[in-house]
């Protein structure tokens, strides 16, 4: 005899689903002991990040050149519980960060996670970007990933640390007006995938994450998507019709770092309502693009 099943339809996109779906799979505690450190911790995803070690149990401590995010973010994160660091310094300046990361480490203990969210961009054709425009996105982020990820090699507890970076769609997908960011994001992949075969028999994991479109991140609503009509294009582009949220990323890390990815290393986590699988509209055929600000130069040879 067959018993009573009763069927729950949860909508996915409400962050009280999303509370309810994280502890459900992942249960609480599951970080307790560990500390981890995020780069970029203060907004968005990747404070987001941070939140979701912190409600696990992690000691956590993030990393903003904004000392006034860093502040509200430590406020916000302190209100969980648990011991939380503050840190101001710039990603491209190795000293600075390997002098927060090691008072990171003096004060929580060796670092069990670290997260490089850190990122910048904006849009512009090749024709119209400086040599500057390009360097400053490659240095914040492949050099920044970089300067994060071996600075905090020393501090790490082997074995068993993850490293996360987070890259972008763009590594594998070219985009126009976003060479500098393509470029920047596929040196990002080939990076984690070589730190994960040097630094794999210490113990040590890496790994990427690659955030699709995702509702009120700043890059989307100020850079990728400035106008209803560019929304609406990318979420027909979307095979799953939906933007994603900070708590779906901050999911994703909470696998990636947990043990049950103890066997996962070297791979990028593609956490984009398979954005990346589409085939989107091209762009603008003719006149201006909204996304670009500046000379809306196109190459006509």
């Amino acid at each position: 005899m067959l018993g009573q099943v009763t069927c729950f339809v949860l909508d996915t996109r409400s962050e009280t689903c999303s509370s309810f779906r994280m502890a459900d799979t992942f249960g609480t505690g599951v970080l307790a002991g560990k500390v981890a450190f995020v780069a970029g911790g203060t907004r968005g995803m990747n404070l987001a990040i941070a939140r979701r070690c912190a409600e696990q149990g992690a000691k956590v401590a993030v990393l903003s050149r904004n000392k006034e995010r860093v502040d509200a973010a430590v406020a916000e994160l302190e209100q969980i519980g648990g011991d939380v660091r503050g840190y101001s310094a710039d990603v491209r300046e190795y000293e600075e960060l390997e002098a927060a990361l090691t008072g990171a480490a003096e004060e929580l203990g060796p670092l069990d996670i670290v997260v490089a969210g850190q990122a910048g961009n904006f849009y512009a054709p090749a024709l119209g970007m400086s040599s500057n425009g390009f360097k400053a996105v490659v240095d914040i982020d492949l050099i920044g990933t970089f300067n994060v990820f071996r600075a905090s090699h020393e501090l790490l507890r082997k074995p068993g640390a993850s490293l996360i970076a987070i890259t972008a769609p763009e590594a594998v997908k070219p985009l126009q007006f976003q060479a500098h960011v393509c470029a920047a994001k596929a040196g990002v992949n080939m990076l984690i995938k070589v730190l994960a075969l040097e630094w794999g028999p210490d113990g040590v994991r890496v790994n990427g994450i690659s955030p699709g479109p995702i509702e009120g991140s700043w890059g989307m609503d100020n850079v990728a998507s400035p106008t209803q009509e560019m929304k609406d294009r990318i979420t027909r582009a979307t095979p799953l019709r939906r933007w994603g949220t900070n708590d779906d990323i901050a999911d994703s890390a909470l696998f990636l770092c947990s043990d049950a990815a103890s066997y996962i290393t070297g791979t990028i986590l593609e956490t984009d309502g398979g954005i990346t699988i589409s085939n989107p509209e091209a762009g603008p055929a003719e006149g201006p693009d909204p996304r670009v600000k500046g000379p809306n130069q196109r190459s006509t040879s």
